[in-house]
């Protein structure tokens, strides 16, 4: 049986999520990668727990986590059932809807159709009742803004979902989605936006809007898809995303983004930090973030970034050098939506 560590709650800050009443874990889990059915379930079993037992109340998925398609959320529902039932008031889970889920016209996209389809879904592979929170995963700009917003207000009434957010909405749709949802009495509490020191572009008008609007920030991808953890300094190590093909792109390896990594890597070493806990550390550097998203292969993977925290002040001086060398690494794949 697992028994939850009694101290874990003095591991770990919390954060208010906008000018909401919730506060959300200085950083979360994701279950992007890692948690399929492709990999090992006592190794991400073993995550879950050691996430929990350091404060990790947050953990987020989406309808298409895998591979495959799914066993993300159905893995995460037998572990929940096992070692995280008793403990669900002390936890906030959320999913989304918007990428490709299933084939036909009515496995993606921002319909109401598949929106709600899509939640329902995913609360059986969970087994769960409600959302914490539920996203709508992607701007669809074939949709109607107002029909894609009705639906999480649906949910939201329905008690399928507790709060409702949206990821990857460029600061103008922000600002148009959270009009909608005030409009019907439902806040925006969240937005899940890429972002690291090789993808800045949150700073260019979007964090103004949340902060404007009232929402909370929670950064995903904070390690620029692993480019930040020093992996690849010294080449591609086999066992390495970029290795296996997928949502990486080796061509982003380029000897300029690795120059500017490898300054990030020096810049780090004189503060005591890994190359990723630098840069968890610089996303949480703005109060407006709430949260950074971090996944994790293995325990030691999520100590490493966990550990973060033990160093999250910056000198003026570090910030400046950091600058110099945080620019953008063409890694956004999500940039076309955003704007």
């Amino acid at each position: 049986m697992y028994l939850a560590s009694p101290d874990r709650y003095d591991q770990m800050p919390y954060r208010r999520c906008g000018r909401s009443g919730l506060l959300l874990p200085a950083i979360s889990l994701g279950l992007w990668q890692n948690f399929g059915g492709t990999d090992v379930f006592e190794t991400y079993r073993a995550v879950l727990r050691r996430a929990f037992d350091r404060g990790v109340t947050h953990f987020d998925l989406a309808n298409n986590y895998g591979p495959p398609y799914g066993s993300a959320e159905e893995n995460f529902g037998v572990i929940f059932a096992k070692d995280f039932k008793a403990h669900r008031d002390e936890l906030i889970i959320s999913s989304k809807a918007g990428w490709d889920m299933w084939p036909g016209p009515y496995g993606l996209g921002g319909s109401r159709k598949h929106v709600l389809a899509s939640a329902d879904q995913s609360l059986k592979r969970m087994g769960i009742d409600h959302f914490d929170i539920f996203y709508s995963h992607r701007p669809t700009l074939d949709v109607p803004l107002e029909e894609t917003m009705s639906a999480l207000v649906q949910l939201h009434r329905q008690g399928k979902a507790t709060y409702v957010g949206i990821s990857s909405y460029g600061p103008e749709r922000t600002k148009q989605a959270e009009a909608i949802l005030r409009a019907e009495g439902v806040p925006l509490l969240i937005h899940q936006p890429s972002y690291s020191l090789v993808n800045r572009w949150i700073e260019f008008g979007l964090l103004d809007t949340l902060e404007s609007v009232g929402a909370g920030c929670i950064a995903f991808s904070p390690l620029g898809q692993g480019m930040l953890t020093g992996k690849y300094l010294n080449g591609v190590p086999e066992d390495a995303r970029a290795a296996k093909g997928g949502s990486f792109n080796m061509k982003l390896l380029t000897e300029e983004n690795l120059g500017r990594i490898r300054a990030l890597n020096d810049i780090a070493a004189k503060r005591g930090q890994s190359l990723a806990q630098m840069a968890i550390a610089w996303v949480l550097r703005d109060p407006r973030v709430t949260s950074a998203l971090v996944g994790a292969r293995n325990v030691a993977q999520l100590d490493d970034s966990l550990n973060s925290l033990n160093k999250l002040d910056f000198t003026a001086q570090e910030l400046a050098d950091i600058n110099h060398h945080a620019t953008e690494g063409g890694i956004d794949l999500w940039r076309g939506l955003s704007d």
